[in-house]
Formats: C-alpha cells, structure tokens, sequence
C-alpha cells in the first residue's frame, strides 16, 4: 500500500463575493483566520471575478490594512475564474507555485478549475466547515 504524503502548502487564496463578504460576524472570523494564517507565515490573497475599477475599493482596502498580502480583480489582470490565467495570477501575486496554495471559492466551478490548474481546492458553504479544512491544511491552531 502506498502512503500517501501531503504537499506543503503555503499561500491561501480566497475569493470575495459569496466567502468573504459575509454577515459581519463572518467577517470578523476571516479577518481572524487571515491573520493567523499570516502569522504562521502563509501568503495570502484575495481573487475576485469583480470588474475592478472606483466600485472595487472596499476589496482593495483589503489589501491596503495588511488584511491579506494582494487583491487581484479579474477585471484589472485580464482573466476570470476558472480560467488557469487567473489562478496564476494570484499565485505569482504572492510569489509562489499554483501547486503550493488553497483556493477557497463558493463556486464549484471555480473549484474544480483550481484543482485542474494544480490548486487544493476548498468549496465554501459556510465558516465552520471552511474553517476546519482550512486550520488542517495549514496546521493553524485556534478558535475562529
């Protein structure tokens, strides 16, 4: 029998819309959940199908207050989830490998073209199930 050994990985990247964009007590769970990660020395990115443009800024103020390291808009890199581009660009984004990071989306879709592009994927529904792949991915410990 084979033993099957876990990759390493070191960048979660998570969409906005549907995962991020929660009741305010969800959003409160991320910020909390991002910062652990960040602090466990995970990169972190926000990749969103949004346009871009002024409409865009209360995801870019991600970014801005340290909350996760890049906020990519698939309108201002030139390419959609679940297209591979847009996963690449996330990953390039934070400086490492598609295979070496998670994708946490509310689309199955796009999790499916994650994992097609080499991603881990995590299909979210709600925090308490996302949170408890997530924190065994990375090895994070806590209450979120």
């Amino acid at each position: 029998m084979q033993k099957w050994e876990f990759k390493s990985v070191r960048g979660l990247i998570v969409d906005y819309v549907g995962v991020l964009d929660g009741t305010d007590e969800d959003r409160r769970r991320w910020r909390n959940l991002l910062a652990a990660a960040k602090s466990n020395g995970v990169a972190t990115a926000v990749l969103s199908n949004d346009p871009g443009g002024p409409g865009a800024e209360h995801i870019r103020e991600l970014e801005y207050r340290g909350i996760v390291d890049a906020v990519l808009l698939s309108g201002e890199i030139g390419a959609e989830k679940p297209a591979e581009a847009a996963f690449q660009a996330a990953a390039d984004a934070i400086e490492l490998p598609m295979r070496d990071c998670v994708m946490v989306d509310d689309s199955i879709l796009n999790v499916r073209g994650a994992v097609e592009a080499g991603l881990v994927g995590v299909f979210y529904q709600q925090f308490d199930r996302a949170v408890v792949e997530i924190t065994g991915l990375f090895g994070i410990e806590g209450e979120f």
